[in-house]
């Protein structure tokens, strides 16, 4: 059975990631990329779906772990009654496909340890035939996948179908590396590099992208491990951020809400491209809004809420009935069904990104105006329209305020980038069409018998999406309907967390399509230090904030949700939206100012 989410740590290569158990199990990683099929799914099913496990011989949980520094590598100690030992863990940049390194070191006195590899290929449904190559290598190959282990010179190793097995013993002061590569199955191994020089070159690798951190302030241990996730969620490649690295971790245990998150969501790009600029990633930022800009070039009809790590728009939604799902929650999904849904907020995040890496100084070439006004021109006739909302409902349409707000930042935004640029063909509609939608939100998004903003016209909910407000601009941050909102907010508190809405009469169902409770959701919460922040309560903000960091797991990652009755992490992991709003709540916490993170002043 898989430990519980927060039992994992990540190790990755930029192209995919692995997650690794305090037993020393990886029980997940896709191969060769993030939205890949899993080679090792065992955290979707059992270890017969996949898992490699290198431990003492008892499985018995580490004592301790961490990453080495600010990196990627891990570090997993076992003390035991005949001795101690350390195994390292990490993904060095590849060659011709992933790798995945794992040394094993004797501390202290003599242990005895052992290794089971249980490759599984599509996703835990396809068991390899598998064989000994050579004295050091074990092939294992199905279809057109194949992977290859190269162990320790005079190791005895069983190779038999299903498992690759080792039992030896560890004394102090000796190491034993082992490298497993997955390739294309037409092609060899690329298992030549040394172990030591990859750890070595990893090493320095992480240490020089720490280096140029900007952020200086009292959590800077937090903020620096959540960039350092962040640069593992990226596919370098394209520079896309995946939202996770897994898929079906459940927003609550055995309730169906099992989402696959190996992909790029749009909406995350306006925080992330900031986030990434303030803390002093302009090549990454660079490298976002390119991938950005070419993965939405096209009828301004026809954008997407989601898209593929290379851009790609097909990602059918299916069911893999031969996993049992994570503690028994099923459907495991493959594919997001979101990619069809109408969420007309996505537009405005697009116009708001550009408007960050323009004020950021990133060049911005004149076809990128050229869609963007094909953008405005869509959102000119449609922004009246309702939707399926920041949350992605499966329930009916609505008209959720959130979604209408983000139509007034993308005329507001144009009107700002025209100034800039020179370019007067549109503003006067761009104008007309910001302040109608501003009295629109006003007059039919609020209630004013309980002083906020709702979740969509009609409705009596509040949504904790409203948190963004301050940072976006539509009201100043000492406007007395914005500080009744983030005050309002707080009816979804939840055990000191937020939770997206609360349920409604029938449970959730009654807003989002769907049956079941779910857990709070951690970027909830950080938005609502964030906005605490922004409008003068700062005392309370980093109540707020350090509550999130004491649910981080020992290794610093936070998934997307914090169940506070079971004191246990939820949802996909780790979760980039997450990471993303502890960055910048961060940042508004310790008083960093920069063009970057400015709040823009509200116009219209």
């Amino acid at each position: 059975m898989a430990g519980r989410i927060e039992d994992y740590a990540l190790i990755g290569d930029r192209e995919t990631a692995a997650l690794v158990g305090r037993d020393g199990a990886v029980d997940w990683m896709c191969a060769p990329r993030f939205d890949s099929p899993a080679c090792f799914a065992a955290l979707l099913g059992d270890a017969d779906n996949g898992s490699w496990w290198i431990g003492p011989a008892d499985h018995r949980p580490a004592n301790r772990r961490a990453y080495r520094g600010d990196s990627l590598v891990l570090d997993t100690v076992w003390e035991t009654a005949e001795g101690a030992v350390r195994l390292t863990d990490f993904m060095p940049s590849r060659g011709s496909g992933p790798l995945v390194v794992r040394i094993a070191e004797g501390l202290s006195g003599r242990v005895e340890m052992g290794t089971d590899l249980r490759l599984r290929f599509d996703s835990g449904r396809v068991v390899p035939w598998t064989w000994t190559a050579d004295a050091r290598t074990v092939a294992a190959v199905a279809g057109p996948d194949s992977a290859y282990l190269r162990h320790p010179p005079g190791l005895s190793v069983r190779a038999a179908k299903r498992c690759v097995s080792s039992r030896f013993t560890l004394p102090a002061g000796e190491r034993l590396a082992f490298v497993l590569g997955w390739s294309p199955s037409h092609l060899g191994p690329d298992l030549d590099a040394d172990p030591e020089a990859s750890l070595a070159r990893t090493l320095e690798h992480w240490r020089a992208f720490a280096a140029n951190c900007r952020y200086q302030g009292p959590f800077r241990e937090a903020v620096m491990r959540s960039l350092i996730t962040l640069k593992a969620l990226t596919y370098a490649p394209t520079g896309g951020i995946v939202a996770a690295v897994t898929s079906s971790l459940p927003e609550a245990v055995g309730e169906g809400r099992n989402w696959d998150y190996r992909y790029c969501w749009l909406r995350d790009s306006a925080l992330t491209l900031s986030c990434l600029l303030r803390s002093g990633y302009r090549e990454e930022a660079v490298a976002w809004k390119d991938w950005l800009l070419r993965a939405i070039a096209g009828e301004p009809a026809d954008l997407q809420p989601v898209y593929g790590v290379g851009g790609q728009r097909r990602l059918p939604e299916s069911t893999a009935d031969w996993l049992s799902g994570y503690e028994g929650s099923v459907p495991v999904r493959f594919g997001n069904a979101a990619v069809g849904q109408l969420q007309l907020d996505v537009y405005g995040e697009v116009v708001n990104t550009v408007y960050s890496a323009m004020r950021a100084e990133v060049p911005i070439g004149r076809p990128v105006w050229s869609l963007l006004a094909s953008f405005m021109e869509y959102l000119e006739k449609h922004w009246t329209e309702p939707d399926a909302g920041f949350w992605e409902v499966r329930g009916p349409r609505r008209h959720f305020v959130h979604s209408k707000v983000m139509s007034w930042v993308a005329a507001d935004r144009a009107l700002r980038m025209a100034r800039v640029a020179g370019l007067r063909g549109h503003t006067d509609r761009w104008r007309t069409m910001r302040r109608e939608i501003r009295a629109e939100v006003c007059r039919l998004g609020w209630d004013d018998e309980r002083s906020t903003f709702v979740q969509a016209y009609g409705s009596r909910a509040v949504d904790a999406s409203a948190l963004l407000l301050p940072r976006l601009g539509f009201l100043r941050p000492d406007d007395p309907r914005l500080l009744g909102t983030v005050e309002a907010v707080r009816r979804l508190e939840r055990d000191g967390f937020l939770r997206r809405y609360a349920p409604g009469a029938d449970g959730v169902r009654g807003v989002d399509g769907l049956p079941g409770d779910e857990g709070t959701f951690l970027a909830c919460s950080l938005w609502f230090a964030d906005a605490l922040a922004l409008t003068g309560r700062h005392h309370e903000a980093r109540e707020v904030f350090e509550r999130v960091l004491d649910v981080r797991n020992d290794v610093g990652l936070l998934s997307e949700e914090w169940d506070p009755a079971e004191h246990r992490q939820l949802g996909n992991t780790p979760q980039a939206f997450s990471h993303v709003a502890l960055v910048n709540a961060a940042f508004a916490l310790h008083g960093t100012r920069g063009p970057a993170r400015r709040p823009a002043r509200p116009g219209g």
